[in-house]
């Protein structure tokens, strides 16, 4: 309950939106965005982004069925720490890092 109220009194969400779509122009074709989230809702967003480069999720094709998409996972799974570190730092337990390739190096 705490953690809702929170997020709304401050934003999160539509700030996670708006920075995730600015990050589309910020970065230049061929660098990196790499995200750590905590919360499902945040990796929810930030998962559907880096797959289709819209916050719904929703990936666009051309007329052949070929994803037209800004942005690239550089793996399928997040990075989410071991054993080891979450024993030391028990709060990274739901960290989530993600990360993803902004448009093409040769573009």
């Amino acid at each position: 309950m705490f953690q809702a109220l929170r997020m709304e009194v401050n934003h999160e969400v539509d700030a996670l939106q708006e920075f995730l779509e600015q990050t589309l122009t910020a970065i230049r074709p061929g660098g990196r965005l790499a995200i750590i989230t905590y919360h499902s809702i945040e990796d929810r967003m930030v998962k559907n982004f880096m797959r289709s480069g819209r916050i719904d999720g929703k990936v666009e094709t051309d007329f052949f069925g070929r994803r037209l998409s800004p942005i690239a996972p550089l793996s399928g799974k997040p990075i989410v720490p071991s054993d080891e570190e979450v024993e030391r730092n028990p709060r990274a337990r739901s960290a989530k890092l993600r990360v993803a390739i902004i448009g093409k190096e040769d573009e």
